[in-house]
């Protein structure tokens, strides 16, 4: 048996020794590492899964849809320099009847070119074949949506395609890479039970909605290194006069959108809370590194008298340093891989790949492991250069004593605002001002940590109460096939179970003001509208103007216009007529970028004359029944919106995300405070031993000397709660910032209940350190103590 060097065999008598605060420092460390292999590996398991599907089933990088554009246009789309492919087919909206589902379904129906596959976004094929081009009645079906009603193929279900219902045969179970994070409409969250996408062979969908040689959906991909706003100005220029809606761009489109804003929160995770947690680390290290060199004085110079050089003498408290990093890489990646899995089997749930799995590289573990040691051995440098540079007649003799100045004196007789005990604690504190502002900033990190969680359920809450109790207040959303005539408003209020409906008009438009533009929608509403309100930046509803348009602040800030300003409006679906607008004012919207206007103003702006596209309905509950299978059976249709159901979606993947993550991000900054305030108390606890030991001695009760180091204990951890609610909101305005997108926006909402449970948690967890410390003064040893050499 090879005998192990002496230094080494130190080193494992200072870890039994000090294990406690290597422990805690190690967890502190580990949670770092966590966050840097869960966000990393999860960020590297959604990249690369994306930039595999995509590429191996053609995901196009421009979409543009049309009125009615004739399929040999298909010829001179191809044409345009660096198009690569080009896929022309039919989508249309449809309601679906499902068995053993009361409600109807919303669907998207699209169309499949027959006898070869799409040039463009090809499908997954998970389970039987494609639909026949010869039979109009069979179609393939996505697999979230089969799944969640136990569909097969061979199965049939019926939907309403253009007012006509079909019976409709599954053969297929099928992915497609534009549907990854496939959203209804009006949902927030996907719904597999209420939204499905299936697709038709494209002469039967031609048969169907009477577009024979034509279509009205156009996805391209593009040759490497093409121009992209070269190639969406042409396509625009040749879609024009067949109704071009406009061209936009993959990031736009709404699948990858959602996705690629998952991306983008895992990419700053893993660049914001693994440095914080690894400074704190190193923070600590070398806090209890220069008391253990400290203590340890009189060894390191006996070492150096025996004929240990410096560097031996650094480089063995290097290797306890790196012990302590080692350790916490250790635990960091265990649980970092544990739930680095478990977030990647919840992307399943959200995300539909073909696969998903939790990435594992190696390179990864040695990333964490080589930035914990950096960052252990950086904190510990100054402490382990002054162990090398120690002379050994210097280290040898005892250190100077501190010289201490009057703080909050006690000569005065008029005013004592401290008990003798107290003021002990508060003078060691303000001897040590940076080591305890230090110590202070490590509580106030994990204070920030819980207020940059628990902030978020403050503001869903707020955003969900305002997008559904005061701006969208109906209980569902019907989408009209096509443009009619203001009377259907009067059929859809005989429908059974309908209390009262509202029309409106949707236009998408190009909104230009200088140099910029933006595609958006002019939602056209009625004067008092009550199901479907704008509201202003107060959050209080108001009534429409009756001239000009509202613009949600988020777009009035992205085209710079202010109110009572002009604005060029071109309408796409009209043969991009243009129409100058005076923008009336701004609203609040959190959801989606929509303008709106009067709809007896938009009526006027645009050639058709009144119109309506889609009714907003409050329903009788007690019909429900009724009004499912009316909706069912009504021509004209082309979807429903349940936002009443949507709602209790929304509200219930917000309770199981936030209860997940508040558990994980609480536990987190229990470990943090706890390791901070630990060694904190146990250095106050190492450096004043004997002087503690001599009020025990003198006739100081146990509790008496424990308050000493309370005070000090309770100043630092009350010092870090302004500092951490101070940074708490930092972080919370931005990630506020990383979330707002066209798509959704988030709004900054900390209430005082926020911060009082962030705190509450922090001096829950800092008692605990406290109690464990008093158990350390319990039992310390006098007489050993007061033999120690000062």
């Amino acid at each position: 048996m090879v005998a192990l060097p002496v230094l080494d065999r130190k080193v494992i008598r200072d870890l039994k020794r000090l294990w406690a605060q290597v422990l805690a420092i190690a967890l502190v460390m580990a949670c770092g590492v966590m966050t840097l292999i869960l966000a990393q590996g999860a960020y590297r398991s959604l990249s690369e899964t994306q930039k595999t599907y995509y590429d191996q089933y053609r995901f196009g990088h421009i979409f543009a849809q049309a009125v009615r554009a004739p399929d040999h246009l298909k010829d001179r789309i191809t044409a345009i320099d660096g198009v690569a492919a080009v896929e022309m087919r039919i989508v249309r909206s449809a309601i679906l009847d499902i068995p053993q589902m009361a409600e109807p379904a919303a669907g998207i129906a699209l169309s499949l070119p027959s006898g070869r596959k799409p040039a463009v976004n090809r499908l997954y094929l998970r389970a039987g074949r494609l639909p026949e081009g010869s039979r109009t009645n069979q179609v393939a079906l996505d697999s979230r949506f089969a799944k969640a009603h136990g569909l097969n193929p061979g199965d049939t279900f019926s939907a309403i395609l253009n007012g006509k219902k079909l019976n409709l045969e599954i053969t297929g179970i099928i992915l497609s890479p534009e549907f990854i994070y496939a959203l209804g409409p009006g949902d927030l969250v996907p719904d597999d039970r209420r939204f499905a996408v299936f697709f038709m062979a494209q002469s039967a969908m031609e048969g169907l909605f009477d577009m024979k040689n034509a279509a009205n959906d156009i996805s391209l991909r593009l040759l490497r290194g093409a121009c992209t706003p070269c190639v969406l100005e042409q396509l625009d220029r040749l879609l024009k006069p067949y109704g071009g809606t406009g061209a936009y761009k993959r990031k736009d489109q709404q699948s990858h959108a959602f996705l690629d804003a998952e991306l983008t929160q895992l990419s700053a995770m893993a660049k914001v809370l693994p440095p914080i947690f690894l400074l704190v680390s190193a923070f600590l290290v070398n806090m209890i590194l220069s008391r253990l060199i400290a203590l340890e004085r009189e060894q390191i110079g006996l070492l150096k008298a025996c004929g240990y050089s410096s560097w031996s003498v650094a480089g063995h408290y290097a290797k306890l340093v790196s012990f302590i990093a080692l350790l916490g890489v250790g635990i960091g990646s265990i649980a970092g891989n544990y739930m680095g899995k478990l977030m990647t089997q919840m992307y399943a749930q959200y995300f539909s790949f073909p696969f998903l799995v939790f990435d594992e590289s190696p390179d990864l573990y040695l990333i964490a492991t080589a930035i914990s040691l950096l960052a252990a051995l950086g904190g510990a440098l100054s402490s382990i250069m002054k162990a090398a540079r120690l002379p050994p007649a210097v280290a040898m003799r005892p250190p100077a004593p501190p010289r201490f100045r009057s703080f909050l004196s006690l000569k005065s007789k008029r005013v004592r605002l401290l008990s003798q005990l107290s003021t002990m604690g508060l003078r060691h504190l303000m001897h040590n001002p940076v080591r305890s502002l230090l110590t202070s900033l490590g509580v106030s990190f994990a204070l920030a940590l819980l207020v940059s969680a628990l902030f978020l359920t403050n503001s869903m809450d707020h955003m969900i109460n305002v997008a559904f109790n005061k701006a969208e207040t109906a209980d569902a959303r019907l989408t009209l096939a096509d443009d009619k005539a203001p009377s259907v408003l009067d059929d859809i209020l005989r429908l059974p179970g309908v209390l009262t409906a509202e029309a409106y008009r949707q236009e998408p438009v190009i909104l230009r003001f200088g140099p910029k533009e933006k595609r958006v929608a002019i939602t056209g509403r009625p004067t008092n509208a009550n199901l479907s309100r704008i509201l202003d930046l107060d959050e209080r509803a108001i009534e429409m103007p009756r001239t000009g348009l509202m613009l949600p602040t988020h777009l009035a800030n992205q085209l710079g216009v202010k109110p009572g300003e002009m604005l060029t409006v071109e309408f796409t679906k009209h043969n991009s007529i243009l129409r100058q607008v005076r923008v009336s004012g701004t609203v609040t919207s959190y959801m989606g970028i929509s303008a709106s206007m009067h709809i007896d103003a938009l009526n006027a702006l645009v050639p058709t004359g009144p119109r309506i596209s889609d009714l907003a309905i409050n329903i009788d509950r007690t019909r429900l029944d009724d009004l499912y299978d009316a909706v069912k059976q009504t021509p004209g249709l082309g979807g429903i919106a349940m936002q009443m159901l949507s709602r209790e979606k929304f509200r219930e993947l917000m309770d199981q995300s936030f209860t997940s993550m508040l558990v994980a991000y609480i536990t987190i900054a229990v470990i943090v405070a706890f390791g901070v305030v630990y060694n904190a108390a146990r250095i106050q606890l190492s450096e004043r031993g004997r002087e503690l030991a001599s009020l025990r001695v003198i006739g100081f009760s146990k509790q008496e000397v424990f308050h000493v180091i309370l005070v000090e204990m309770a100043m630092i951890v009350l010092l870090a709660q302004p500092m951490g609610w101070l940074i708490g909101y930092g972080m919370a305005a931005g990630m506020i910032q990383g979330f707002a997108s066209d798509l959704f926006r988030v709004p900054l909402v900390v209430l005082p209940s926020t911060y009082a449970i962030a705190s509450f948690v922090i001096l829950t967890a800092a008692l605990a350190c406290a109690f464990i410390v008093r158990r350390r003064v319990g039992k310390l040893d006098l007489i050993k103590t007061l033999k120690t050499r000062e």
